[in-house]
This record gives C-alpha cells, sequence and structure tokens, in this order.
C-alpha cells in the first residue's frame, strides 16, 4: 500500500486525478477501523492532514463553510449557537478522542446511513462543496449527495472541500438511539430544524434506511399544521401526527443493533421528542419578545 502525502490542497487534488483509486485519510477513525479489520486494504490512502484548508470556518454571504477536516470538537466547542443539531450529533460521536480527529466530511466520505452527522445536515439543507484538479469545483445538495449504502455521489477524482450551511433560523434538535448510552452506532436517529419566519421545518433520519432520509411528507406537515405565531403549546395530535409521517418515510431492515418495527417506533418516538423540544424553544422566545 502506498502512502501519498501532498503538501497543500492543490497538490492533493492533483494526486487524486492521478490515483483516483487513493483513499482519503484525515482523522482515519472510519478508514483505520476498515484496515484493522481487513474489510478492505486500498492501495493507496491519500493523507490530508497537510491541507490545511480544510480546517477552516468561515461566514460568506450569511452562510457558514465548515471546511471537511474541522474536526468534530471544533463544532460542538465553537458552533453550537449557529448550527445546533449538527453540534448535538458531533457530541454523541465516539469517544472524546475520535471527536478530536474525526470531522464531518469524513462522515460524508464514508456515507454510512448510521453516520450522526447526516440528519442533522439533511434537516438543515446543507450543500457539500467538492473540488477536483480538472473541473474545478462544484455544489451538491444534501439531497442528492447520498447515492446508496456507503455510497456518495463524489466522482473518482473528486475530493470533498468543505460543507455550507445556513445559520440556525429557529431552534434544532438532534437525538438517536443505540444499545448503550454512550460510544455507539446508532440504531436510528434524527434531527428538526424549525424555520419560523419561512414557515417551513427540515427532517433528516439517520440509521433507518440504505442512506441518510429526508421525512418529505412530514416536513410538509409541520408547514401547514403548526401554529407559527402562536406561543401556544404543541397538541399530542400535531405531534403523534408528526411521528407517524416520519417512520412512515423510513425504510429499515432487522439486523444486530435492532428490528425494522423497533426502529420505525423508535423514530416516531424521537421525532415527537425532539419537535416537542424544538417548539417549546420557541414558544419560550416568542412569550419573552
Amino acid at each position: 500500500m502506498e502512502f501519498l502525502r501532498p503538501g497543500d490542497w492543490a497538490e492533493a487534488l492533483e494526486i487524486k486525478a492521478a490515483r483516483p483509486d487513493a483513499v482519503p485519510v484525515q482523522g482515519g477513525t472510519d478508514v483505520m477501523v476498515e484496515l484493522n479489520f481487513d474489510k478492505g486494504r486500498p492501495d493507496a490512502l491519500l493523507d490530508l492532514n497537510p491541507c490545511r484548508e480544510l480546517l477552516r470556518t468561515e461566514e460568506i454571504g450569511g452562510r457558514l463553510r465548515i471546511g471537511a477536516g474541522v474536526p468534530y470538537v471544533t463544532i460542538i466547542r465553537d458552533l453550537g449557537r449557529q448550527v445546533p443539531a449538527l453540534a448535538q450529533a458531533a457530541r454523541t460521536v465516539g469517544s472524546p478522542q475520535i471527536r478530536n480527529r474525526g470531522s464531518v466530511g469524513g462522515n460524508l466520505g464514508a456515507a454510512s446511513p448510521a453516520g450522526d452527522t447526516h440528519p442533522a445536515l439533511l434537516a438543515a439543507d446543507a450543500v457539500i462543496e467538492v473540488e477536483s484538479a480538472a473541473r474545478g469545483s462544484r455544489m451538491i445538495p444534501i439531497d442528492d449527495f447520498y447515492v446508496w449504502v456507503k455510497k456518495n455521489a463524489l466522482e473518482p477524482d473528486e475530493l470533498i472541500r468543505a460543507i455550507w450551511l445556513e445559520p440556525a433560523a429557529g431552534p434544532q434538535y438532534f437525538s438517536k438511539v443505540g444499545t448503550r448510552n454512550a460510544m455507539v452506532i446508532a440504531v436510528c436517529s434524527f434531527a428538526v430544524a424549525l424555520r419560523p419566519q419561512a414557515r417551513t421545518a427540515g427532517a433528516g433520519i439517520g440509521s433507518a434506511g440504505p442512506t441518510p432520509l429526508r421525512a418529505t411528507e412530514a416536513e410538509q406537515y409541520l408547514a401547514d399544521a403548526l401554529p407559527w405565531d402562536d406561543p401556544a403549546p404543541l397538541t399530542e395530535a400535531v405531534a403523534r401526527d408528526f411521528g407517524e409521517l416520519v417512520a412512515a418515510a423510513a425504510e429499515p431492515i432487522d439486523d444486530v443493533r435492532g428490528t425494522a418495527d423497533y426502529r420505525k417506533h423508535a423514530l416516531s418516538v424521537l421525532a415527537r421528542r425532539t419537535l416537542t423540544w424544538a417548539w417549546n424553544d420557541l414558544a419560550a422566545q416568542r412569550r419573552v419578545a
């Protein structure tokens, strides 16, 4: 196995163009596990650690641009107010050591349906910036990024450069179910994002389908059913109906972590809870205002 180490981002793109079989590695929290368990042995690894460009976080035109290499710990520490659901999801990833090394870019590159950040990215309508040496950069809406189990929309010569997000326009929440309280792969996960000024909502599902999923009908239901101008408590009927629509959007299977029926039930509970938390936050803000 060759270990390819570029000097900067431009050289990394050139190497990837010449060696499209090279697997990018930075934190190594996914790639090295696969290697250690002998689940795959690529011909070459492309080390992105020298690419300091991937560690930048900046605000451009009112949008947040998070470099693909920004570690989870930075998102937790610095971006909790701007992207709360993503920060909450980052807190559930592995151990402190994993959060110090792993990144959203790595989560996207692996494209595992169980990746913790995917529901939050879907709920927040993220856009993924990718780049190649030959064609330059292009922007992929998050809905188009996931192709199949552990497959994404990257071309062989492309690398993930950054994640673009609108700062939260309202309350956001992420939650997941696992077989224990910490350092666990999700049995299922869910994120909701409320946008009261636009009267819209985002809803993302993880670990309950061949790819991360958007609960489109559930989003439309909230847009129509929520009393956006009224800070009254959320009704049980709205929370229940929303949970049922989220469960209906899932495409789970039975596996060692849980059954399909359990995943649908758990998702309906997560949807009800996260929506209630988000709505309570919004109602409290309205009452104070």
